[in-house]
């Protein structure tokens, strides 16, 4: 794996600028569309590390994208630049020898949709920095090591992979629709794509209702801000093997890898765009991801899933799905209590 990686950086190499930001609010642009951001006490950690960090983060995820699969780097970041999408890298702690934060692809402007992102662990090994995105076993092995993984996440992100091997279409672990229990919200849009447009169905997203607009955890675990303060993308990965993502928010709370319960308040509907995508009202887009071997870190089927209390169906196409519960049904259009059972 080094030397694949080791390869990518060289295939990145000269497209990022090493000079970082001076002010920990500052994010720097580097062409081409790539985003460093980097707070300046990050920066004097990893001093002339830096670039490497980004560069070997940046390849990793363009590796993974949907959007950039089976272009180089420098093609890819080119492409996404064309469409007026960013690759961002986020650098949020580290030690001389270790490293993490969040990175994301911006999801397109033209449609509604949620981005690609990750979360990452590096380390340098040798003087080369090799990285671990969120799901794959680099960044398990990372997890049970790394001085900048604390003990809540540790926990939780454990027990996320230990259950890889447990989820069964009907096994949600108890999930709530994302606000508070017994109040209802309206589906506006039932399962479909996280992207609006290809892979599994799921996602679901809300609006109105008397939960007066405050999106809540689905669960327990632990919460990321992936767009970082004031963005309003929030990652909540759960001891139950699932992770949830909440989009559009604002007024987002800052989570960093922080402990959160049930229920716990995320920020509140809004049309937030802080990572790409469109919004032409005010809703939560919510999204279904999984660790499990076969969609590994990515988002997974919500079709026969129960989630607070529905169980979830696709419709014949995207957005027209419906849920049952206790002999009702539930369509787009109409409001859904959450229960939690």
């Amino acid at each position: 794996m080094p030397s694949k990686l080791a390869a990518a950086t060289l295939a990145l190499g000269g497209l990022l600028l090493a000079t970082p930001p001076t002010s920990p609010a500052q994010a720097s642009t580097v062409q081409p569309s790539v985003t460093v951001k980097l707070p300046s006490a990050v920066a004097g950690t990893l001093g002339s590390g830096s670039k490497s960090l980004v560069d070997t983060v940046a390849a990793d995820i363009l590796a993974r994208s949907h959007d950039a699969k089976g272009l180089s780097p420098a093609v890819a970041v080119s492409k996404l630049s064309s469409q007026g999408r960013k690759v961002v890298v986020d650098v949020r702690t580290a030690t001389p020898t270790w490293a993490r934060g969040v990175a994301y692809v911006e999801a397109p402007r033209t449609a509604e949709g949620s981005p690609e992102g990750w979360l990452y662990i590096a380390r340098n090994v040798n003087g080369r920095w090799v990285a671990g995105l969120e799901g794959d076993r680099t960044f398990a092995t990372y997890v049970a090591t790394s001085p900048l993984v604390g003990q809540a996440e540790r926990r939780t992100m454990t027990a996320y992979a230990d259950h890889k091997a447990n989820l069964t279409a009907a096994n949600t672990g108890g999930l709530l629709l994302p606000w508070m229990p017994d109040y209802y919200m309206n589906l506006t849009g039932g399962p479909h794509a996280s992207d609006g447009a290809t892979g599994y169905w799921s996602s679901l997203d809300f609006s109105g209702g008397n939960a007066s607009g405050r999106v809540r955890s689905s669960g327990s675990g632990t919460a990321t801000s992936m767009c970082g303060a004031g963005g309003g993308w929030t990652r909540v990965i759960h001891p139950n093997g699932f992770s949830t993502d909440y989009y559009h928010m604002w007024n987002a709370t800052y989570y960093n890898g922080t402990a959160v319960g049930s229920s716990a308040l995320l920020g509140n509907i809004g049309m937030d765009t802080c990572a790409g995508g469109s919004a032409t009202g005010a809703h939560v887009h919510w999204s279904l991801r999984t660790y499990d071997a076969n969609y590994n870190g990515t988002y997974t089927w919500l079709n026969g899933r129960t989630i607070g209390g529905w169980t979830w169906w696709n419709g014949s196409s995207q957005y027209t799905g419906c849920a049952t519960r206790l002999g009702v049904t539930a369509c787009p259009g109409n409001d859904m209590y959450n229960r939690v059972s």
